[in-house]
C-alpha cells in the first residue's frame, strides 16, 4: 500500500474532464471501462481505510471517562495526510488511463473451459 501512497501524491486531487472515447478504447465498451475503474476504486478505498485505521489505532488510548479527550499532533497529521490523498475513483481512473491495471473477464474463461 505504501507504494500507492507515494505514487498518487503526484496526482491532482481535483476531478478532471476525461474523453469518453479514450476510456472506451481499451475495452471497446465505456460501461465495461467504468466497471473496471469502479472495482479498482473500491479496492483502493478498502485498502486506504484499513491502513488509516491501523495507524490511528496505534495512538488509541482506552479510558473509562468520557470527559478525557486528548489531541495527538501525530494522529492529526496522519489524518490530514489521508484527507489530502486523491479520491480512490481518481486514482483508479489514472491507473486505467496509464495502463497500470490488469483485468480479465471470468465469463470468457468459463466459455473456453466448456469447449
Amino acid at each position: 500500500m505504501s507504494d500507492i501512497k507515494t505514487k498518487v501524491q503526484s496526482y491532482d486531487a481535483n476531478v478532471q474532464p476525461r474523453h469518453v472515447g479514450g476510456m472506451a478504447e481499451r475495452t471497446g465498451n465505456i460501461y465495461e471501462s467504468l466497471a473496471i475503474i469502479t472495482k479498482r476504486a473500491r479496492q483502493l478505498n478498502v485498502d486506504i481505510k484499513q491502513e488509516l485505521h491501523q495507524k490511528l489505532e496505534e495512538f488509541a488510548v482506552s479510558s473509562d471517562t468520557i470527559e478525557e479527550v486528548s489531541e495527538n499532533k501525530e494522529q492529526i497529521e496522519i489524518s490530514k495526510f489521508y484527507e489530502r490523498l486523491p479520491n480512490p475513483a481518481i486514482i483508479a481512473t489514472e491507473e486505467f488511463l496509464n495502463k497500470d491495471l490488469y483485468w480479465r473477464k471470468n465469463d470468457e474463461r468459463k466459455d473456453r473451459d466448456l469447449d
